[in-house]
């Protein structure tokens, strides 16, 4: 299958149109994609993935292999309730704990500080524009991810490496699941393939990012918030046998306060007296159907008199 491609450059122009309709049909039938021209600085994107990586190999390397993850799978006992992953987590607003994080360099937190502000920018940007392609105002995504006292969404970032895995075929790297929250933009391994989406009944292989681009999804908070016009998808990683693949993964998510809901706006209405919509349809009937729903939503309990 080929992934759908959203790129950026064509959105200030008059190419706008056909890559808004290609973001919606990728948010409404595939629940990701990849984008390019993002304007991330390239260079920073590299130097966070070198960074990790080399964090990993003085750090987090020795003692993987030395867990109890390891010693199953070497083993051989029940491995369907693991992940072969070392990974941890960085929040960043609206509390940062990066500096918390134990033997994170300062070189690695300031590059990570600064791959993140840019990153921002972008998802900000894509929930303007899942936004404006559901009918919504464009800051509608963020408002709702942002709670009662409107502190902005939430965003932290998995920072995992799924390490090269003697016995791939008795493990999943990280288990078959949805995500819980709302936008996701994934900076992935430029060599080393794994994560799979399910998508019509098989499992899509995405295959390494090249000229790091980013690969985004749909959490569940989308697909509620969407009512159901954009769904999270199932996903999973593949472990490898042949080298470790990094994964540096950055939610918007709501705040943990946030009340969630689908946009009224893309509710059908309900509650209503069949006589009061018929009385409606026979004045309207030749029309379009949306203004005629948009009208029975408006009622007041399905039951105040219908303006023709």
């Amino acid at each position: 299958m080929e992934i759908p491609v959203i790129d950026f450059s064509k959105l200030n122009g008059d190419k706008r149109g056909d890559t808004m309709a290609l973001l919606h049909n990728a948010c409404e039938k595939w629940g990701f994609f990849m984008v390019e021209n993002h304007e991330i600085d390239t260079r920073l994107m590299e130097k966070v993935k070198q960074l990790i990586n080399t964090y990993y190999e003085e750090n987090l390397k020795e003692s993987f292999y030395q867990s109890e993850i390891a010693k199953r799978l070497e083993k051989q006992q029940n491995t369907s309730d693991i992940d072969w992953e070392s990974a941890f987590f960085i929040w960043h607003r609206p509390n940062s704990n990066i500096n918390q994080i134990p033997n994170l360099s300062q070189e690695l937190c300031q590059t990570m500080d600064e791959y993140i502000a840019q990153l921002l920018k972008l998802a900000e940007k894509l929930s303007e524009l899942m936004s404006e392609n559901l009918g919504l105002e464009k800051g509608y995504i963020k408002k709702a991810f942002s709670g009662s006292k409107l502190k902005g969404p939430a965003v932290g970032t998995k920072v995992a490496k799924y390490p090269q895995c003697p016995r791939p075929e008795l493990v999943r790297g990280l288990r078959e699941h949805t995500d819980a929250g709302g936008i996701i933009l994934l900076l992935q391994d430029d060599k080393v393939p794994g994560l799979e989406f399910f998508k019509d009944g098989k499992w899509v292989e995405i295959p390494p990012s090249k000229n790091n681009a980013i690969f985004v999804n749909t959490g569940d908070q989308v697909e509620v918030l969407s009512n159901g016009l954009y769904k999270s998808v199932v996903h999973r990683v593949m472990p490898d046998n042949s080298g470790s693949r990094i994964s540096i993964a950055t939610f918007y998510n709501p705040i943990g306060d946030a009340i969630i809901s689908p946009a009224p706006k893309l509710l059908y209405p309900s509650n209503f007296v069949y006589e009061d919509y018929l009385k409606l349809y026979g004045s309207t009937k030749f029309g379009e159907k949306g203004p005629r729903f948009e009208s029975m939503k408006n009622m007041i309990n399905g039951h105040k008199n219908v303006q023709a």
